[in-house]
């Protein structure tokens, strides 16, 4: 393929055939165009001089790169293609090279909800008849699936697994857009019918400057990506949804509103709950529904809804999607009921990693429980300390009984990571490092009507020390404790 025909222009209207695109220059090979972005860390230009060791054909970088190494360049035939926003380029690029999407595909960015979302539209459309799948944090999963290794790929992963389930007769499709993926151009040439915002709270401020340029991230789904007429779902009970919404309409994108707020267009008006679910009552466009839903937490009728108004964006009838919500089944490792002990006592595992999400797990696992909170969570190591105390003070704030554990310490030392916690959690809390012990103590205080949340790794099967990868699931862990303790093994 052409160099022009990926949208890009060569130096001195130079326009070679292109053999494939790399962004690591050992994967480089004879005619490639290699992409030599900055990074956080490094420049790519850094690794220009290997590329063109490797064969490359053609350069995509900013200035910067093409600076770094202008002497190789000058010394080569390949051409330089220099691009102001070089992420962009290649993502425009790489949608060009695989050429192929699910016909009608949408996103879904907030600090927290958008597996659950991306999740819940997947399973709304299959029980509709569509072929879909969903892609994030849980990797690609549906009627085509395939591992990630990022909630939102880079380019030429993405737009390849695209291209392949589109391939595979898949012709819907929904999207984790994180704001690490937004924020280096990630989505850019994916074609967005509509995009959803659940909420916004705390995290990641170990790569974003502050909660202004997270939130400016996350902005950018509506303000670049989505396409003037596609259709934003927002979250207006959550105050930066308001913002959200507003960027939305001066963008030109029709606005479909969730929340209790009376002006809402897809408003809960009730929620009930019991020990297996809720039924839950809102209202579209005046017209009162009410339906069963097998999942634990109240934070879910916002996922549901969400979900909901996403696929009635994308084109479903609305009266056709509201009966498919019965049938939603709970994302692995979000609020996902792992065990019930003997006495009627239950574990549930969740993913709540950031003081927001732990808050509020704890707050929506409140009216489905008659007895005790308990509690069992850590926080992540070489991840923005400045959540960790928070951490501490939503578990002391919303659960009765606390026990601070390990959680992907990484390269850190865990006891400084526990004690960053402790300071929020209180005097009361309990330290137990291990988290296999952890958890055991927390399931072995479960008495009849009491629950226990295990928060923080969700569907994760391993636990990151140092630059090892060892195996931890809560869930198995969980289910093995209650067995030991109800003298099952």
């Amino acid at each position: 393929m052409r160099l022009s025909l990926l949208g890009l222009r060569g130096d001195k209207g130079r326009d070679p055939e292109v053999t494939g695109i790399s962004v690591d220059s050992r994967e480089v090979r004879p005619g490639h165009l290699f992409a030599a972005l900055p990074g956080s860390v490094r420049h790519g230009g850094e690794f220009i001089q290997y590329a063109l060791r490797q064969g490359a054909g053609a350069i995509l970088t900013d200035r910067e790169g093409a600076e770094i190494a202008a002497a190789e360049l000058a010394g080569s035939d390949a051409v330089l293609v220099v691009a102001e926003d070089p992420r962009a380029a290649l993502s425009g690029a790489a949608a060009l090279w695989f050429a192929g999407q699910p016909e009608t595909m949408v996103g879904v960015t907030g600090t927290s909800g958008k597996t659950s979302v991306a999740t819940f539209t997947r399973q709304i459309w299959q029980t509709l008849g569509h072929k879909a799948i969903s892609l994030g944090t849980m990797g690609v999963q549906g009627d085509y699936q395939a591992k990630l290794a990022h909630t939102t790929p880079e380019p030429l992963t993405l737009h390849r697994v695209l291209a392949e389930a589109a391939a595979a007769g898949v012709t819907h499709a929904a999207m984790e857009a994180s704001s690490h993926g937004l924020d280096q151009r990630r989505l850019d040439g994916v074609r967005l019918k509509a995009g959803a915002f659940t909420n916004f709270s705390q995290d990641h401020l170990d790569y974003h400057k502050n909660f202004d340029d997270y939130f400016a991230a996350k902005a950018l789904l509506f303000n670049h990506v989505l396409d003037e007429g596609a259709v934003a779902v927002v979250n207006v009970d959550d105050p930066r949804g308001r913002q959200i919404a507003q960027i939305a309409q001066d963008r030109g994108l029709e606005l479909t509103t969730i929340g209790r707020d009376g002006a809402a267009d897809l408003r809960i008006l009730g929620q009930r709950y019991d020990a297996t679910g809720q039924d839950l009552r809102f209202s579209w466009q005046g017209q009162a529904h009410l339906v069963r839903l097998s999942l634990i937490g109240g934070f879910q009728a916002e996922n549901v809804l969400a979900a909901a108004g996403l696929v009635i964006a994308a084109g479903d009838e609305p009266g056709r999607v509201f009966d498919t919500l019965p049938q939603l089944v709970t994302v692995r490792g979000r609020m996902e009921l792992a065990a019930i002990r003997e006495n009627g006592a239950a574990v549930f595992v969740d993913y709540s990693h950031k003081p927001g999400a732990l808050a509020s797990a704890l707050q929506s696992l409140r009216p489905h429980v008659m007895g005790r909170i308990v509690v069992v969570f850590g926080a992540g190591g070489d991840r923005d300390r400045l959540k960790r105390p928070l951490m501490g003070e939503a578990a002391r704030e919303y659960a009765d009984l606390v026990f601070v554990t390990d959680d992907n310490p990484r390269s850190e030392d865990p006891a400084a990571i526990r004690a960053e916690v402790m300071a929020g959690a209180g005097a009361e809390a309990i330290e137990v490092g291990d988290r296999a012990e952890a958890i055991l103590r927390g399931v072995d205080a479960l008495q009849p009507g009491d629950a226990l949340l295990i928060a923080g790794k969700g569907h994760e099967t391993g636990q990151i020390i140092g630059n090892d990868i060892y195996p931890f699931d809560d869930a198995e862990q969980a289910s093995v404790a209650v067995a030991a303790l109800d003298g099952k093994i």
